[in-house]
C-alpha cells in the first residue's frame, strides 16, 4: 500500500550480497604472547568504530551502522535482508502497541495467501499499473513451466476482495473489517536499502469495507492517528499528518492520507506510513454489493492503511550518529545495560553482585536490562559496543561506586553522566529514560522544524530546494503542474514532488498564487526530494 512512485536512493545496495568491504568489523584482537601463561585475556578496544560520519557520507554511514549495530545482515539475494533480533524485537513491540488499539476498533486479524492469480491482480487496471514494473512472478515447478504465472503479492486489494463480494450480502455483513500481520514482495531495481526500499518486507495491511463514506472517512483518520503515534510516542521521530495529492495518491484509490517524516541529513521526505480511502472503485470491480435495510442495492466504501518496516528505517536515519544507533527507550529491546568497572585490587565479586542486583531491581520494576559481566573485553571495549547498538541508558559499577552505594548512568543521547544512589535506582532510572524519550522528539523536531522554508516564488522554491529544506509552498493543485514541477526539478539528486498537503494549513491570504504556474493559489502543500 506504500506508494510504488519513489525516486532512487544514494544509498546502494550490496551486489556481492552485502559484503562491506570497506566496512568490515574487525574482531578485537588478543593481547598476550605464545610462552605467557594461561589467563583471560582482555581484548583491546579496536574495531568497533565507523569507518564513515553521518554529515559526510549518508550512504555508507547508514550502510554501516545497520550492520553494525546487528540490525540487519546481508543476503544473497540482492535487496533481501536478514533482521536479526536487535531490529525484528522494535517491529514485535510497535505491533505490540497497534494490533490492541485496532482491535479495540473492531478490526479482526487473518490471513490470505501469498500467491495471486494473474486474472484477478490484473483485474483492477488502474491498481495494477503502479505496481506492474514491480511485480515478482512464478513461472516454473521444479522443471516445468506453469501454464499460467502465479505472482507474489505487492499488496493485497486484488487478493482479498474477490471474497469480501462472497461474504458481504446484505448490511448485516458490514463493516467488515480485517486485517493482516505478513509479508510482501516488490522487485526494486533502483537501489534496494535495508529497511527503506526492500524487496521483501514486512507491515501490516488493514482492509475494511463500510455501508456509508462517512463510516469509511472517520476510520480513515483514526488509522492515521494510531501511525501519528507510533512515529511520534514510540520512534521519537516527527511527522506532518496530511493528504497526498492526486499525482501521489495510491493507484485506484479515492484519497490518501500521509504521516510524513523528513531527513534533514539528506534533505528527503519519506512516507511514513498511508491510510487510503479506496471509495468504491474496488467494489465495483469486485462486485461487492450489500442489500440495505430499506431493501435497495448499494455498493460498499472501502478503506485499505499500512506501516512497514520502513519505519524502522526512519528511525535509524533521524536518530542515529557517529557512534552508531541511538534507540529511543520505549522500542529499545534493552533500555538499560550495567557494566563492571573493576580497577585493579577491587573488590570485583562485590562489584559483580551491585550489577547483578541492580539488574534484578531493574527488571522487577519493569525495564529492559540486562549486565554484561564477559570478562575477555574491558569496560572500555562494552561502552563502545553498546553505544553502537544505541542502548538508551548505560549504568557503570565500580569500586567508589560500591564504596558510595550508587552507580553511575550514562546517557546514549547526550553523553550527559549523573551519579544514582541505589536506593532512588528504580525511580531515577525511570525518569531519566522517559526523559531521554522525550528529548529525542524534540530534538529531533527542533532539526526538522529548522529545515521547514515557506517559500512563495519559483526561484525560492529552487533556491530552497538546493539547499535541501522541506518546502512549504502555495500551489493551485493541480496535476498538470505537479507533473511540470517533477519535469523542471529533474536532475541527479532526482526530482522534487509534492509530499503532502497537511491537514494543519496556515492562512491563504487572498490573492496568493501558485509557486509553480502563477495561477491562483487554493491550498499550501509540502514539497521537496523524496525517498
Amino acid at each position: 500500500m506504500e506508494n510504488s512512485g519513489l525516486d532512487s536512493l544514494s544509498i546502494k545496495d550490496r551486489a556481492d550480497g552485502g559484503k562491506l568491504k570497506e566496512t568490515k568489523q574487525k574482531k578485537p584482537s588478543q593481547g598476550g604472547t605464545k610462552n605467557a601463561p594461561k589467563k583471560k585475556e582482555v581484548k583491546k578496544e579496536t574495531g568497533l568504530g565507523l569507518t564513515y560520519k553521518k554529515d559526510e557520507n549518508f550512504g555508507e554511514w547508514y550502510s554501516e551502522v545497520v550492520v553494525n549495530g546487528e540490525m540487519i545482515e546481508y543476503y544473497d539475494v540482492s535487496g533481501c535482508y536478514i533482521l536479526r533480533p536487535w531490529a525484528f524485537s522494535i517491529w514485535d513491540i510497535l505491533k505490540d502497541f497497534f494490533d490492541p488499539e485496532i482491535k479495540k476498533m473492531g478490526i479482526k486479524n487473518c490471513y490470505f495467501p501469498l500467491f495471486v492469480s494473474s486474472n484477478v491482480l490484473e483485474k483492477e487496471k488502474d491498481h495494477i499499473e503502479g505496481f506492474a514494473p514491480e511485480v515478482a512472478w512464478v513461472t516454473k515447478s521444479g522443471q516445468s513451466e506453469l501454464d499460467v504465472p502465479i505472482a507474489i503479492r505487492p499488496t493485497s486489494e486484488t487478493v482479498m476482495y474477490p471474497y469480501y463480494s462472497k461474504w458481504i450480502r446484505g448490511h448485516r455483513d458490514l463493516p467488515l473489517k480485517l486485517n493482516q500481520w505478513c509479508n510482501v514482495v516488490r522487485w526494486e531495481f533502483s537501489n534496494p536499502t535495508p529497511f527503506i526500499r526492500s524487496r521483501e518486507f514486512l507491515w501490516q495491511e488493514g482492509h475494511t469495507a463500510f455501508a456509508t463514506k462517512a463510516e469509511a472517512d472517520e476510520e480513515v483518520l483514526q488509522i492515521l492517528e494510531l501511525y501519528r503515534r507510533i512515529y511520534e510516542e514510540y520512534l521519537a521521530v516527527p511527522v506532518i499528518k496530511g493528504r497526498k495529492s492526486e499525482l501521489e495518491k495510491f493507484a485506484g484509490g479515492l484519497y490518501t492520507t500521509t504521516v510524513e517524516a523528513f531527513v534533514p541529513n539528506t534533505g528527503r521526505g519519506i512516507q511514513g506510513a498511508t491510510s487510503h480511502c479506496l471509495g468504491q472503485n474496488f467494489a465495483k470491480m469486485f462486485e461487492i454489493n450489500f442489500e440495505n435495510e430499506k431493501g435497495e442495492k448499494g455498493m460498499v466504501w472501502q478503506n485499505s492503511w499500512a506501516y512497514t518496516t520502513r519505519s524502522i528505517g526512519v528511525m535509524i536515519m533521524v536518530h542515529g550518529d557517529d557512534k552508531g544507533l541511538v534507540l529511543p527507550p520505549k522500542v529499545a529491546s534493552l533500555q538499560v545495560i550495567v557494566i563492571p568497572v573493576p580497577y585493579k585490587d577491587a573488590d570485583t565479586q562485590g562489584i559483580l553482585d551491585a550489577c547483578s542486583e541492580t539488574v534484578a531491581a531493574l527488571r522487577a520494576a519493569g525495564f529492559r536490562a540486562e549486565a554484561d559481566l564477559r570478562e575477555n573485553y574491558s569496560p572500555g571495549w562494552k561502552y563502545s559496543q553498546w553505544e553502537m547498538k544505541g542502548v538508551p541508558l548505560r549504568i557503570e559499577i565500580g569500586p567508589r561506586d560500591l564504596a558510595n552505594n550508587q552507580v553511575r548512568a550514562v546517557r546514549r543521547d547526550t553523553s550527559a553522566k549523573m551519579d544514582v544512589p541505589r536506593h532512588k535506582l528504580v525511580e531515577d532510572v525511570g525518569t531519566i529514560l522517559d526523559d531521554i524519550q522525550q528529548s529525542m522528539y524534540q530534538t529531533a523536531k527542533q532539526k526538522r522544524d529548522a529545515c521547514i522554508v515557506v517559500v512563495r516564488t519559483w526561484e525560492e522554491f529552487m533556491d530552497a530546494l538546493a539547499a535541501k529544506k522541506m518546502i512549504l509552498a502555495p500551489w493551485c493543485d493541480e496535476m498538470e503542474v505537479e507533473k511540470d514541477v517533477k519535469a523542471r526539478t529533474k536532475g541527479e539528486m532526482g526530482a522534487a514532488k509534492s509530499l503532502c498537503t497537511p491537514f494543519d494549513q496556515m492562512p491563504l491570504p487572498e490573492g496568493t498564487l501558485c509557486f509553480a504556474s502563477g495561477k491562483p493559489a487554493k491550498i499550501w502543500t509540502y514539497w521537496g526530494r523524496s525517498y
